[in-house]
């Protein structure tokens, strides 16, 4: 029985469906204006392994991860690199892809532009006005009046005093109240617009969400995700539009993931601490970073250093290990085993890959101790559930992470002949010399009565 945590009503919940064996989920994905970092990529590992996990149960999942293509940041990020908006857009998509498809994340089943929804924004605002929620300020903008939506604050716990405290109205601002906030902007020289009944302009950025979800999923569906920043004001806001416009539940489950932080900092572009994913995979692995990612609970912080991801690529090899030295038979899960079990169990307790993960762990030291083909095969079927230990164990443990740095796989071959002959001509000077030139170029050898087998430090 799957719980998940509903940020809405802060706590978990046992999931029911709004439909049999039928799950409609969406998720706010990326601005591409720039490369994706390490906070992206938890979003993006986070809620795979949930939409694998979901699956896996025997749900029918449509999945719907949105792309923002047009906002403040795209404009001023075009106009400073003289391209056009869609020539900037389109490449950082495409680096996104890179990026989620070296993560091993699964392509949505949609993954809508927020430039291809524009109608459905215009209609969404019509039915907000109609609803006396929305109004066309005197500076051309459009703009939700917050006071008139009696349930906002109902995701975030903010009230609409806590949220007035401190605010200070705007100097010539339009807004009927400071806490509302915009739907349509008015066009303004050089930037893209849209014809609309209130004038040329763009939309805002929360109606776009309201508008894609809805569309692709039905006014009414069952999860909401993203990143823990998104709470407020942004999927408050969703659900103000939502519910303000179509007068019925918007969403039933809202799952929100924790920051990735470095330094106890939120990582973020705007602090200017962030790593992007690109750059983390010149040093490691991406599987290690995935892994990273999925054994700690994603509700909970994830801390961010070097010290942090050689951990996890430690772990992540002794599983590995064991694949290699007990080579694993195609089996099909059979989840009353009591290892499956308890891995189901952990990912049903909210998705607590960090669960599965000390499960896999448990698996994989049985697996070295019965030498057992059947339980490795397990541990890799188990694995591959949430998107690990998917590769030949060899081709893992020798990998090059990064741009291809390192020592070339030939000339290592080489290096190891080279130590073979020299061992058998007992020039043991020479042999302990190549393996210490290996060692340096970070390879380790492993011998045995097979002869030398040779990994990646």
């Amino acid at each position: 029985m799957l719980k998940i945590y509903n940020s809405l009503k802060r706590e978990k919940q046992v999931f029911a469906p709004i439909e049999a064996n039928k799950v409609r989920m969406y998720v706010c994905g990326m601005t591409v204006y720039d490369y994706c970092h390490l906070g992206h990529a938890r979003v993006m590992v986070v809620f795979d392994m949930v939409y694998r996990w979901l699956k896996a149960s025997g749900y029918d999942v449509t999945y719907v991860r949105n792309i923002t293509d047009i906002d403040d940041k795209i404009i001023r990020r075009a106009a400073e690199n003289g391209e056009t908006i869609q020539q900037l857009t389109n490449r950082f998509i495409a680096y996104m892809h890179e990026d989620a498809d070296a993560l091993g994340v699964l392509r949505p089943d949609h993954e809508p532009r927020a430039t291809e929804y524009v109608p459905e924004m215009l209609d969404l605002i019509g039915k907000l006005e109609s609803n006396g929620l929305a109004y066309h300020a005197a500076d051309g903008d459009v703009n939700y009046a917050v006071r008139k939506f009696d349930g906002y604050g109902k995701l975030s716990g903010k009230s609409l005093d806590d949220l007035r405290a401190g605010e200070r109205v705007e100097v010539d601002s339009a807004k009927q109240d400071p806490l509302d906030f915009v739907l349509w902007k008015h066009a303004k020289p050089g930037e893209p617009a849209w014809e609309s009944p209130w004038g040329e302009g763009r939309p805002g950025w929360h109606i776009e969400c309201s508008a894609m979800s809805s569309k692709l999923l039905g006014q009414h569906f069952d999860i909401h995700g993203g990143g823990q920043d998104l709470q407020f004001p942004h999927h408050e806001n969703e659900i103000a539009q939502s519910e303000g416009a179509n007068c019925c539940t918007f969403v039933n489950y809202w799952m929100h993931n924790g920051f990735v932080r470095v330094d106890n900092e939120k990582m973020s572009k705007s602090l200017g601490n962030f790593f992007t994913i690109r750059t983390v995979l010149e040093q490691y692995d991406a599987e290690v970073i995935r892994f990273f990612i999925l054994r700690a609970h994603y509700r909970s912080a994830l801390n961010y250093s070097d010290a942090h991801l050689d951990d996890a690529k430690r772990s992540l090899d002794g599983l590995y290990f064991a694949l290699r030295d007990v080579p694993p038979a195609k089996i099909a899960i059979d989840w009353n085993n009591d290892f499956a079990a308890r891995f189901a169990a952990a990912l049903n307790e909210d998705f607590d890959s960090h669960g599965a993960i000390a499960v896999l762990f448990e698996l994989a030291g049985e697996v070295n101790r019965q030498r057992s083909a059947e339980l490795s095969g397990l541990l890799k079927a188990l694995g591959g559930v949430i998107g690990l230990l998917e590769r030949e164990p060899m081709a893992y443990l020798r990998a090059n992470a990064g741009n291809g740095g390192g020592l070339d796989e030939a000339v290592i071959e080489q290096l190891i002949a080279d130590r073979a002959a020299a061992k058998k001509a007992r020039n043991f000077a020479e042999a302990d010399r190549i393996r210490d030139e290996l060692k340096a170029g970070g390879i380790v050898l492993d011998d045995s009565a097979q002869g030398t087998s040779w990994r990646r430090a």
